[in-house]
Formats: C-alpha cells, structure tokens, sequence
C-alpha cells in the first residue's frame, strides 16, 4: 500500500471520529493512566489489518506498545488473541474504535477472498477483485483482498484501461473503441494495459479480428459460452469472466480456462468478522 496514502486515510479517519476530542475519555480517565487491552477473534476466518493496525496506533500515540501474536493471513477461530496493546488509556480508547472496524471490515473480506480462493485450487485461474469498494477505504480492501489469496485488479480508473459497454457504445463499436485507445495511449507515451469488455461471441470474433488489447472480459456469459469464447481466443489474449459468478459457480468457470475470474461480492457484499479490544490487567 502506498505509505502516505494510508496515513491520510487514517488520520482523515481519525479526525472524523474524534472531532474536537474523545470527551469521554476525557471526561473520567486521568491522562496518565496506563493500561492494557487485547484483540479478540469472535469468529473463525482469515485476519487481515494487523499492518494498517499498527499504523493506526503510532498515529495516534506512538508510545503505545504493541504485542502481536497472529499475522495477516492468519488462520483464526474464536477465541484468539491477536494482539495485545499498552500505553495510555485515553490513547487505546481514541484508536479502539477505527482498529475494529478496519480489523473486522478486512478481515471480512480477506475471509470470503480465502474462500474463492479455496475453490480455484488446482487449476491456473486467479481470483480478481473489482472497483465495488467502500469510497475512500479502496487500498484497505483491495490489501485485505491480496492477504485473502486473490489478486487486485487495477486500482482506479488511472493505471488500465478497461473499456466497457457504455465505452464501446459511446465510441461507436469495438473496432472504433480499440483504434482510438491506441491512438491515445501512443500520443501521450502511456504504457497501459487495454482489456475490453465482450457481451457475446460476436463481439469476440470482432475483438480478435481487430486486435489491440491485452485482455478480453467475458461480460455474463454462461459456462457453455465460455468454454467457447477460451476456444476461440485460444490464448491469443488474455481471458477474464465477470458478472454474477458465485461460490457455487466459480470452479466450473475457471474449468473452462480462463485466466481470471473477477467478483465484485469480495469487497461490497462482505460480512465483517466479529472482534473486540477488551482491557485486562
């Protein structure tokens, strides 16, 4: 993740939090009491947000000490200890809540990435992530993602090109879309991959006659479709499948040869994963 990225993201986090202070904290905790207080798992999944954690406290008070027991990537079960933290009270209690819902928002999602993940076991296709994030949280989820087994899929609308149906439909069809992509891609010495969306074997036959791109989306096609479209693409470009791919279903799209499967349920139809920050003595 990009440092200073993630720095303003939790410090932009923090502030809207904390606003003009913690009052109440400050309100009963003296400000020179120490204490203690641990990571609680509640459930059984994959832990994700150990690093961004960390980052977490030394933001808010770097004196806090932290004492990790269980990485990213950990597999947990109810019950476990993750970490424990120590310093200032008044410091634990203002990072408590922001470390629980980074904590439980990533490992949520590194927990249902492992589990697609589990599914592709055995054959080449790597599980991708898509744009459907939470605003502002994308390089926590897309991370939470790599922790859970999958790979990120571009970032933004900066660092690929994906031209898709309103795109090619705006353009004035495939051939039109991928000429003018080069053509500016040249003129500004952009070095990006080009992936286009195709909606039918039609638009693959077209896409293949026209040439210029680097991957091809199969948008929706069925498992029959697109054992037909890997055929016929045969290896010439990337392949990647998209649109309403399930747990269910997974497996028998990547059977047929696809190099990527690309589900958006990883980072916005997630269930966070249960955790407490409890004190003790």
């Amino acid at each position: 993740m990009d440092a200073e990225l993630l720095k303003k993201l939790i410090i932009n986090s923090l502030h809207e939090d904390i606003g003009e202070g913690d009052h109440s904290s400050l309100a009963c905790i003296p400000g020179n009491e120490a204490g203690k207080a641990k990571l609680i798992v509640k459930q059984s999944g994959i832990l994700a947000g150990i690093g961004v954690t960390r980052e977490v406290f030394n933001i808010v008070d770097p004196l806090l000490s932290l004492e990790i027991f269980l990485n990213d990537g950990s597999e947990v079960k109810h019950g476990d200890i993750a970490f424990h933290v120590s310093g200032s009270v008044r410091s634990i209690l203002k990072s408590e809540r922001l470390v629980l819902n980074i904590m439980q928002r990533m490992s949520g999602i590194a927990t249902a990435t492992h589990e697609y993940a589990e599914k592709l076991k055995g054959l080449k296709t790597k599980i991708l992530d898509t744009r459907k994030t939470s605003p502002g949280l994308r390089i926590l989820e897309k991370e939470a993602v790599r922790i859970g087994g999958g790979m990120n899929h571009r970032m933004g609308l900066y660092d690929m090109i994906m031209l898709k149906d309103n795109h090619i439909d705006y353009a004035g069809g495939i051939p039109n879309a991928i000429k003018s992509t080069n053509e500016y891609l040249k003129s500004r010495n952009l070095n990006l991959k080009i992936e286009i969306e195709a909606r039918s074997l039609e638009d693959i036959e077209i896409i293949l006659a026209t040439g210029g791109v680097d991957r091809i989306m199969l948008d929706n096609f069925n498992i029959e479709n697109t054992l037909s479209a890997v055929r016929l693409i045969n290896g010439r470009f990337e392949t990647e499948s998209s649109g309403g791919i399930t747990l269910d279903s997974i497996r028998s799209y990547a059977e047929c040869g696809v190099d990527f499967i690309s589900v958006g349920a990883l980072t916005h139809q997630i269930k966070s994963l249960d955790m407490s920050l409890k004190a003790f003595s």
